[in-house]
């Protein structure tokens, strides 16, 4: 399967699955449900639920297994970007190429839309009944999801985010930044198409991890390039943004250059990480690729 059609699959895929465990807008409270839908919809890559994906049919699992943890991953993802946005945060606009869940269905609304999503997630992992797996991995899903969504990661992540504003900080906490609001969802996705196979290894493991964790860093760094380079119609979201909030990035760090050469750097350890585990990795291979050159 060509890449670009492999990407529309699992698109595709994920959509549907969130669909149907999303609740209908009519249902009551029509405008948390409506808001429910609005921010996790018809939006963005779907990079999360993808590496869900690639990762569990590298390891011979069903894409029909997949499609729960893909989803459950995509609404947390979707959870924590509602929060970002908030005017208690961010305070940003546009979101997707569409105005923010606060913009579009108030701030008291889009409050308990971040906080309702996650709670879907969860469900959909405890109960999904295409995912063959035992209870055991079922909760151990749950524990990886809740990690990357909690203090540990996303949560921990944004406040030291807000922390970091207006300050200098070393590469070092930067990183451990990065590693817990974006890094830590990414490492989930990838730990969640593992525990999909029953078959995996610990060095396997060891390796998807390692993996993650570089492609995951590649991953926000090329988001702060593309704050910087890239007008605000093609990314989505407001350019400039995190300069203009005096925010640390790997950009405002060391430069745009350097920045460039980091996110290659990243992504060669990435793909050295993959290169000993003798599975189907091309595709892991070229979504990696596509994180580092990606223009949104």
């Amino acid at each position: 399967m060509e890449f670009t059609e492999m990407l529309k699959t699992y698109q595709k895929r994920v959509e549907v699955a969130l669909q149907s465990w999303l609740p209908d807008e009519n249902q009551i409270p029509t405008s948390l449900h409506q808001a429910m839908r609005y921010a996790t919809l018809d939006g963005g890559k779907r990079v999360r639920p993808i590496l869900v994906y690639t990762t569990g049919q590298a390891l011979g699992v069903t894409l029909g297994q997949l499609d729960g943890p893909a989803c459950a991953v995509e609404l947390i993802h979707a959870s924590s970007l509602v929060h970002d946005d908030l005017p208690g945060m961010d305070n940003d606009m546009l979101r997707r190429g569409k105005p923010t869940c606060h913009i579009a269905f108030g701030e008291p609304t889009a409050l308990l839309t971040g906080d309702a999503l996650p709670s879907l997630a969860f469900e959909v992992l405890a109960n999904d009944k295409m995912m063959k797996t035992d209870p055991i991995i079922r909760l151990k899903m749950i524990t990886e999801l809740a990690r990357a969504n909690g203090s540990p990661g996303i949560a921990g992540g944004q406040v030291l985010d807000m922390e970091a504003e207006g300050k200098q900080i070393t590469l070092e906490q930067l990183q451990t930044l990065h590693s817990k609001k974006t890094g830590a969802l990414i490492l989930a996705s990838v730990r969640l198409g593992a525990l999909s196979c029953t078959t995996i290894s610990d060095s396997q493991k060891q390796a998807l991890d390692n993996y993650a964790k570089a492609i995951g860093l590649a991953f926000q760094v090329r988001d702060d390039i593309l704050n910087v380079e890239t007008n605000s119609k093609i990314l989505g979201k407001p350019n400039g943004s995190d300069q203009a909030r005096g925010k640390s990035t790997y950009v405002s760090l060391f430069g745009l250059e350097e920045s460039k050469n980091k996110a290659q750097e990243l992504y060669k350890k990435a793909l050295e990480e993959l290169s000993g585990l003798g599975m189907e990795l091309e595709p892991l291979r070229q979504l990696s690729a596509f994180i580092v050159e990606r223009n949104n």
